[in-house]
């Protein structure tokens, strides 16, 4: 880089963030401690990506390369349209390139990244690239040296045009949605070429421009919404007020949870943690309609905005009860969003992983009861309980329980219905269920077990509307769980058609890849503790408050007793171990909550400290496995806190061992929710006493009736446990 072009550079990278990002020392606000590279380099799979957004919103960039040390950027983003999947249209500044396209691959530097701006060196072309967001539209800058600048546009079977200083046009995202885009740029293109195919635009500007600015919008809708889009929310090519609004917006949402004591890494892990839990389900809602991936059609969105982007099998355990404390209104647009899909839905029925472009019924069971049985027991309104239970009946009821399996409910689910457990196959036997996934397999007791448990949020529903003979029945199938427990082990055991146990199982490592013969991503140590909805029976299974512990403890201690290749080549989504724990799959998150259940309480709040301390850290391999849009983030959100939602579809959390020494919570009226844990720190992670709301308080679990209109946890820490304490 030339030194007159360096110098001004570098000044204008210190001006940003000196304003925009301080150091977590002398932080005042949450967005300060948001750290987007934790995670970015995974410990087996997928990794966190340093998403630039503004929360919930339609439009998600992120650097565009293999991972975290990939040595070059193939482009530069302009909207993810899924969570984690690649950029839908992308841009390339270039110089120089003459009548070729330049090669899609940048040498870069200097490398800037806050969740509401983005900035990077392209050194190799001496290029400078500066980035802000909105809700469904973004501005780039652009600083080019003494050359003829160029700026591609491009995406895979896209359709792009250029009139003026426009450039317009369209990619397909999956199963009939497109994603529209609307560029401008303040200076007009000197020269114009396009790819034989019409994916690819190449824009030359006048030699001496120096400077180029582009806004943009995009929509799920038309390129005359995605203008729409941009007009009304970026009028110009000014980065600054972008920036500062979506710094804003992101302090405005932290904001809703302030902590005070702990570390600055604490501090980063936390609000990064919650920044996460932001990046999805997104609003697509646009001047008051939608498309809707369900039916095909743009619909009126009715004053309400809807959401799409999630994946319920993740997100029902922590994330969306935590909306359901912080922004109740948001989940409730979310419940409401999804009925609407299962209007639309040629089957009726809630969806499992809705996208833009559908539902893409991913993993198994169909959690989506879960997120509105919970949503009811808090209090929520604004959804029509009447039409989800029928969505959510026609979902578990009429559809096929068969993982990864988008299908009307068959033989396996007339097996279900009739033996209450789904059938494995014995060793050596071949598939011959044509619905069953050949590589995602029936996954047998994950899928018994997952059911068990939405039959119970469904009685609870049905129990709401005073369906008591669909209550009563769906409660009895909610203990379907007991079918497949083993008796001489303890552990849920996968049964053949005939009621026989399938020998010779090694419930570390049985299963094949991912163990989906019998389970799903987890081995038997984590599906032994899937009875979120009943754990008294759960702990009377297992032989009771000692044998219930004791197994607890055995599942930590449990080594691999193999080669650490050996047990991920089989189990790569069973990361994060401690012993067979594995602190990295969603299943795993309510587990160290267990000990609560059992009559010692002192043991999750150790275990809960160290997991944490273990493996959610301010680096970049903080986070232990994949991290799925805000699941696994939501844990460590409401553990860093001191409490977590053991069981949604019950209005109740469980405590743990808070981090910091005050956190309050703001609720959407307003009232403040303030957890007390005096002396709380590294060392200080026991509770020695406790009162709610004035009243003193040996339970381990509080009621959420406690915590929404207001109200004090106060919690007294110390450095070792009292053994008495939450014995009640």
């Amino acid at each position: 880089m030339k030194l007159r072009n360096i110098v001004p550079f570098l000044a204008s990278v210190a001006l940003f963030f000196a304003s925009c990002s301080r150091t977590a020392t002398i932080s005042t606000d949450p967005v300060d401690y948001v750290n987007p590279n934790i995670g970015n380099i995974s410990h087996m799979l997928v990794p966190t990506y340093p998403t630039v957004h503004l929360p919930n919103s339609m439009l998600r960039v992120y650097p565009l390369r293999v991972d975290y040390t990939g040595n070059r950027l193939s482009a530069l983003p302009l909207m993810v349209s899924s969570h984690r999947s690649a950029s839908s249209l992308n841009v390339i500044p270039s110089v120089g390139s003459g009548s070729a396209f330049p090669k899609p691959y940048l040498s870069y530097d200097s490398e800037k990244l806050t969740p509401y701006r983005y900035s990077v060196y392209l050194d190799e072309q001496d290029i400078t690239v500066d980035f802000a967001p909105s809700h469904r539209s973004a501005v780039y800058s652009f600083g080019y040296p003494e050359a003829t600048p160029e700026l591609t546009f491009l995406g895979a079977r896209s359709s792009l045009k250029s009139e003026g200083n426009v450039v317009s046009g369209s990619q397909p995202v999956g199963r009939g949605a497109r994603l529209y885009v609307y560029a401008v740029t303040d200076i007009a293109p000197a020269d114009v070429k396009s790819s034989a195919t019409g994916d690819t635009l190449m824009l030359t500007y006048p030699a001496g421009t120096r400077t180029l600015g582009m806004r943009y919008g995009v929509s799920f809708i038309s390129i005359e919404q995605a203008q729409k889009n941009l007009e009304r929310e970026i009028k110009s090519f000014d980065i600054e007020p972008v920036a500062t609004e979506g710094r804003r917006i992101w302090n405005e949402a932290l904001g809703k949870i302030r902590v005070e004591g702990g570390t600055d890494n604490d501090k980063s892990v936390f609000y990064t943690s919650l920044y996460r839990v932001y990046e999805r389900p997104v609003n697509i809602s646009e001047d008051g309609q939608y498309y809707n991936g369900f039916d095909h059609q743009v619909h009126s969105d009715e004053g309400r905005p809807f959401y799409t982007d999630d994946w319920i099998w993740d997100t029902y355990r922590a994330a969306h009860p935590l909306r359901v404390l912080i922004d109740s209104q948001l989940e409730s647009d979310v419940i409401h969003s999804y009925i609407r899909m299962a209007e639309a839905s040629p089957t009726h029925s809630l969806p499992t992983f809705p996208g833009v472009s559908g539902d893409s019924h991913s993993m198994n069971s169909n959690h989506g009861v879960a997120m509105i049985a919970d949503a009811h027991i808090k209090g929520l309104s604004g959804f029509d309980l009447e039409k989800g239970y029928e969505a959510a009946r026609t979902a578990i009821e009429e559809r096929t329980l068969l993982p990864w399996a988008n299908a009307p409910a068959g033989e396996l689910d007339a097996f279900y219905k009739e033996k209450g457990y789904l059938p494995a196959l014995k060793p050596g036997e071949k598939e011959t269920v044509a619905n069953a996934h050949s590589w995602e397999k029936r996954q047998p007791i994950a899928v018994t077990l997952g059911t068990s448990y939405d039959h119970w949020c469904l009685s609870l529903l049905a129990r709401a509307l005073g369906k008591n003979e669909d209550a009563e029945h769906f409660l009895q199938c909610s203990y379907n769980f007991r079918n497949v427990f083993n008796p001489a082990t303890g552990f849920f055991h996968p049964k053949d058609r005939d009621g026989n146990f399938i020998p010779d199982i090694d419930y570390r490592i049985s299963g094949g890849p991912g163990a989906r013969d019998y389970y799903d991503e987890n081995n038997a140590y984590i599906y032994r503790w899937d009875v979120q909805h009943n754990i008294d029976e759960l702990i009377r299974l297992i032989g009771g408050d000692e044998a219930f512990v004791a197994a607890l403890e055995d599942m930590y201690d449990t080594p691999y007793g193999m080669s650490r290749w050996t047990f991920y080549n089989t189990l790569p989504d069973h990361t994060g171990n401690v012993g067979m724990f594995s602190m990295a799959n969603e299943p795993s998150l309510h587990i160290p909550y267990l000990y609560n259940y059992a009559g010692q309480p002192w043991k999750t709040q150790k275990r809960i400290r160290n997991l944490l301390e273990q493996w959610f850290r301010n680096d970049l391999m903080g986070v232990p496995g994949d991290e799925d849009g805000g699941g696994m983030s939501a844990f460590v959100v409401f553990s860093m806190m001191g409490f977590y939602p053991v069981t949604p579809g019950s209005a109740s959390y469980d405590i743990g061992s808070p981090v910091f020494e005050r956190i309050t919570i703001t609720s959407d009226k307003g009232d403040k929710f303030v957890i007390d844990a005096a002396g709380a720190s590294k060392d200080n992670k026991y509770i020695q006493s406790a009162t709610l709301n004035g009243e003193n308080w040996n339970k381990t679990r509080f009621p959420h009736t406690g915590i929404i209109d207001g109200g004090t946890l106060q919690l007294e820490m110390r450095e070792r446990a009292n053994r008495s304490w939450g014995t009640e």
